[in-house]
């Protein structure tokens, strides 16, 4: 017998989300996706001055509003035709990274390990030390995690001005140079942020983790040690409850790239990976599209590039289910996010697992690690890298007329922006989030998104009214629902 269970709100996540998931015999049979509210950003930034998207843009997200901010700056800038100078590359970088990062570790600490804390594992013998690291608001290490994001935050004040909103951010680079002495007092910054890492997180140098080449190579590191840090208390986690096996996503995996080095490559390199085939191909952008079949958005006949996407709502719309457009790569559902990111670049630990389980809960939480501890040293060389006598920004001179494609990656995945001028002022503004990819509804040809999929044959224990399986499957995607619904 098949009932039906709806899921939400969500606490722990940003914005507002529900789930519905049919059941059957204590497990999920099919789930649909609800991003529930409706804001228009795309609407309010038809008319603006090109460059006001990069007051408008930032307040979509009070999470990750720089990553807004990258990708309008980028967009601009191909429309423009500009090329921000090394320093301006640096700083930019650091800005971005450095609320990836946050991200990164906001969701271990608050939004992910909390669950663990709940009375369905009470009878867990690992329970107890949960409770005390991470009960929310009193567990020891979300204490001392927060007050290490704090600290580290402090970072964008130098940086960019301010957060979240940092209005730095320009198409030609970053308005904010940074002196010799500033480079010193951020260098001091990262290394107590690495000192935090290395020593509550990890439990290990933050390059002797990196180097682990296997899955094998991880279960031997945390073996000798299982409860040592917060992330081998993780793993011992994983071994007993399975969580290499909850949450399988759609077995492919888009990165835009992260972090553009003046050279032109990318620190992470862009790439779809997959799975089946242990193959990273080349992303076309110009093969993504847009499905608005089971959102409450107008239908164009086809489902649309974002370059002349289509964003106005219908909320009576038949057979529609969430504010989400379906977006789609080829025709193909994909998953984006650190996971993505650590397989297009090629990293053998990430590679191994995902190979021997797929995306799931286990290799998802261990990517967004894998990442910080990856990411903070890139962020040491960025800052050596920059030569404060010389420019941080070059002007900006747009065209009355053009197109232009920002992509970006934020901490939740792959992000573009589009956009249209004519006659100086914008005719069209469409974005791509994260969150829009892995939350994605069912197309025209009802396939379900990377989450729907991912729900399907996750266990529900009787009378669970929020089942915890399906919330540590959703907070492994860690949805940004705001971003979602711009």
């Amino acid at each position: 017998m098949t009932s039906r269970l709806l899921v939400g709100p969500f606490n722990r996540v940003e914005g507002d989300l529900e789930v519905s998931l049919d059941i059957a015999d204590g497990r999920v049979t099919s789930a649909h996706v609800n991003a529930t509210m409706y804001r228009g950003f795309e609407q309010i930034l038809q008319g603006k001055a090109p460059h006001d998207a990069l007051v408008y843009v930032p307040r979509i997200c009070g999470i990750c509003s720089v990553s807004q901010s990258v990708a309008a700056a980028r967009a601009l800038a191909d429309l423009g035709g500009i090329t921000p100078p090394p320093n301006g590359q640096h700083a930019t970088n650091l800005i971005l990274a450095t609320e990836n990062l946050a991200d990164h570790l906001t969701h271990f600490y608050l939004f992910f390990m909390p669950d663990f804390t709940r009375p369905v594992y009470a009878a867990r013998p690992w329970h107890a030390e949960a409770v005390r690291r991470f009960a929310p608001d009193r567990g020891e290490q979300v204490r001392a995690a927060t007050a290490a994001r704090q600290r580290w935050f402090t970072l964008l004040g130098t940086l960019g001005g301010k957060w979240p909103h940092t209005q730095s951010v320009e198409p030609g680079g970053s308005t904010r140079p940074i002196d010799a002495a500033e480079r010193v007092r951020l260098l001091a910054k990262l290394r107590e942020f690495r000192a935090f890492l290395e020593r509550h997180l990890i439990g290990d140098g933050l390059e002797r983790f990196t180097a682990l080449d296997s899955e094998d190579a991880l279960w031997a590191w945390q073996a000798r040690d299982p409860l040592g840090s917060d992330l081998r208390f993780f793993l011992t986690l994983v071994q007993d409850l399975s969580l290499q096996t909850l949450g399988p996503g759609p077995g492919r995996y888009l990165s835009f790239g992260a972090y553009p080095q003046s050279d032109g490559g990318h620190a992470l390199v862009p790439g779809l990976w997959r799975g089946d085939a242990q193959r990273l191909d080349a992303v076309d952008v110009c093969t993504i599209t847009e499905d608005a079949t089971c959102a409450w958005l107008a239908q164009a006949r086809k489902p649309l590039h974002p370059m002349y996407g289509l964003t106005r709502p219908e909320p009576d719309k038949a057979g529609a289910y969430t504010w989400n457009k379906a977006p789609r790569l080829g025709g193909e559902v994909v998953e984006t996010g650190a996971i993505a990111r650590q397989l297009a670049s090629g990293h053998p630990l990430l590679r191994d697992a995902v190979a021997r389980h797929g995306g799931t809960v286990f290799t998802r939480v261990l990517a967004r690690v894998l990442e910080l501890a990856r990411v903070l040293p890139m962020m040491e060389a960025w800052l050596q890298a920059i030569r404060p006598t010389e420019a941080f920004c070059v002007p900006a001179n747009l065209p009355n007329d053009g197109c232009g494609v920002g992509l970006s990656e934020a901490a939740r995945g792959a992000l573009g922006h589009w956009l249209v001028v004519r006659g100086g002022r914008l005719a069209n503004y469409q974005i791509v989030a994260p969150t829009s990819w892995n939350f994605s509804p069912r197309d025209a040809q009802g396939t379900p998104g990377a989450l729907e999929q991912a729900l399907v044959d996750a266990p529900v224990r009787e009378g669970e009214k929020t089942p915890v399986a399906v919330q540590h499957i959703v907070r492994s995607f860690d949805p940004c629902m705001v971003c979602t619904v711009h």
